[in-house]
């Protein structure tokens, strides 16, 4: 028997509702509220996310459908589209950067024990951006082209347990550079990006740090051969060089260059990072495809390219409660004992939202059928 409600319910015990609640109050979220409060709006957001609702109608329509089990969810009320709608576009889309963080220390911990790619202990981290195209007519904020709108993600994916480790959004004519130029990271770290990124000047200030960084060099780069490094007969590794930028004199890096299989052409990677093994270099910019995989995953199974709002709020409210519920999906997948994809996981559990299963039991056997009720029980029924 299940005490815990469905296995939606079960899903939302792990947001933490004191630090929910501590938030809150420090944003003042809950002023002026009418028996709609925070907590429904994340239900009702979340409920979007994992049931693939497409509007508010869908929304508001799905959780008036569960009749008698709202109250497992927190919601004693159901809320109307009028009301989610304007909750959207006036409560302060912080408070859920600020529980999508809160609820990040809580995935890191599991993330701490998972198998790790590489035998170096350095931190190893991606950044990328992602955008998200709106239509210009009904998001006329987020002019992007003369004829077209967009929003930036902008991610950073830690390669422990692939979960995301920062975000920011913003319009979608930031630069990722201009991004990049104001992070910090912690000596040690390694950086894995695109030739985006690339800027001397920031490199510079890395490797002044112990910041290490690969990414893909520019064709066009300039540069002055200071040494030329052994690389093995075997491999896929073409050349290893130490260089420095004719732009930035004392700046010295490696440059790798890499057989690509695949396309059939080489590739070449730029690094500070002196002591790693060249084919190591490679994997690790290999390994930076992940950041491109979570993009396509947070797209395919969450609703981040359709917006049931159109006002600036009521989007980015959207986006961080899309990363709240990526964050979920991951602590189950993390937690379950079987290898469940994450698109597979996001869909099994669309199907099974609103059930009445134990949510780790159906987590470790999805296909089993739940366990009977005692004779004493069935009775009741009969």
């Amino acid at each position: 028997m299940v005490h815990g409600g469905n296995i939606f319910s079960q899903v939302l015990s792990l947001v933490d509702r004191s630090r929910f609640s501590r938030a809150v109050a420090e944003l003042g979220a809950d002023k002026g509220a009418k028996g709609f409060y925070c907590w429904h709006q994340l239900v009702c957001m979340l409920f979007c996310h994992t049931a693939s609702a497409d509007s508010l109608r869908e929304i508001c329509g799905g959780l008036a459908s569960t009749t008698g089990k709202l109250v497992h969810l927190g919601v004693r009320r159901l809320p109307r589209r009028s009301t989610l709608a304007y909750a959207n576009n006036h409560r302060p889309w912080q408070l859920f950067e600020k529980t999508f963080y809160n609820l990040l220390a809580d995935a890191g911990e599991l993330a701490a024990n998972q198998k790790r790619r590489f035998r170096f202990k350095n931190p190893l981290v991606s950044i990328d951006s992602t955008t998200i195209d709106l239509c210009l007519s009904m998001f006329d904020w987020a002019r992007f082209r003369r004829t077209k709108g967009a929003v930036k993600l902008h991610l950073m994916l830690n390669h422990q347990g692939y979960l995301p480790g920062w975000a920011l959004v913003t319009d979608g004519k930031t630069s990722d550079v201009r991004v990049a130029q104001k992070l910090e990271f912690a000596p040690e770290t390694v950086v894995a990006m695109d030739r985006g990124y690339i800027d001397y000047s920031m490199f510079e200030r890395w490797t002044a740090g112990r910041v290490w960084f690969v990414t893909r060099a520019k064709r066009n780069m300039n540069y002055e051969i200071l040494d030329v490094r052994d690389v093995p007969e075997r491999g896929d590794i073409v050349t290893d060089i130490e260089i420095e930028p004719k732009s930035r004199p004392g700046l010295r890096l490696r440059l790798i260059t890499v057989w690509d299989n695949v396309n059939k052409r080489p590739i070449e990677l730029l690094t500070n990072h002196m002591g790693f093994a060249a084919s190591t270099v490679a994997a690790i910019y290999k390994d930076r495809w992940q950041i491109e995989l979570f993009f396509k995953a947070i797209k395919q199974n969450l609703k981040i390219k359709t917006f049931v709002g159109t006002s600036e709020n009521a989007v980015k409210i959207q986006i961080w409660t899309a990363l709240i519920a990526i964050l979920l999906l991951k602590i189950l997948q993390m937690r379950s004992r079987i290898g469940w994809s994450l698109s597979n996981l996001a869909a099994m559990l669309r199907f099974n939202l609103l059930s009445y299963r134990d949510l780790w039991a159906w987590l470790d056997g999805p296909y089993q059928s739940p366990p009977q009720p005692p004779p004493q029980q069935a009775l009741l029924f009969g």
